[in-house]
């Protein structure tokens, strides 16, 4: 017996679902080769000192830029609360985010994770990758289709139980609705923080 109705579908799994999982499997076989090839070329104690240089330099990074960006962001609180125009971001200040992460890259055992992260410790490569995330960011946000991740901050969407979107503004109300409840669409959901 029929009811009219199509069986559900199966969600199309994604491609970063399928490929990091296998990127993360490439790349631990691959530090891991590279860890015994060194460890066979200059013996167990070089790796081991080598490893750990890395966590005290990735640590030293990480703690540095996190001083740096929570000074610049209390100078700008106290810009913002005497009145004064904030300055413009000081040189440098573009790759604190890039800088952790480079600072995390040497902390994680592993030789090629401790190129890459002293690569991302280069000023000219963090400025390089700070422009063409900046560029590819602007460029997704103004092709942003209605309902992409670029679209979020465009506009709010109130969706009603019966599958409508109404484009609008958000309006938070705790309390009680001094409006009638609409008659066409019945009782508005309860807003849920």
């Amino acid at each position: 017996m029929t009811t009219g109705t199509p069986p559900p579908t199966v969600p199309k799994r994604s491609r970063a679902r399928t490929f990091v999982p296998l990127g993360i499997a490439a790349w631990l076989v691959l530090e891991i080769w590279l860890l015994t090839v060194v460890a066979g070329a200059a013996g167990g104690l070089t790796v081991l000192l080598l490893l750990v240089g890395g966590l005290v330099l990735g640590g030293y990074v990480i703690k540095r830029a996190g001083r740096r960006a929570f000074r610049n962001l209390t100078e700008t609180f106290q810009q913002q609360q005497s009145g004064a125009v904030p300055a413009a971001a000081r040189p440098g200040s573009e790759g604190n985010a890039l800088t952790m992460l480079g600072g995390l890259l040497l902390i994680i055992p592993g030789f090629l994770s401790d190129v890459l992260g002293l690569l991302c410790l280069v000023p000219p490569v963090r400025k390089s990758v700070a422009r063409f995330a900046e560029r590819s960011l602007e460029k997704r946000m103004r092709a942003a289709t209605p309902g992409s991740f670029g679209d979020a901050f465009q506009q709010a969407r109130i969706h009603y139980p019966d599958g409508k979107v109404v484009p609008g503004e958000v309006i938070r109300d705790d309390g009680p609705s001094s409006y009638p409840p609409r008659e066409d669409r019945g009782q508005r959901p309860p807003l849920t923080p």
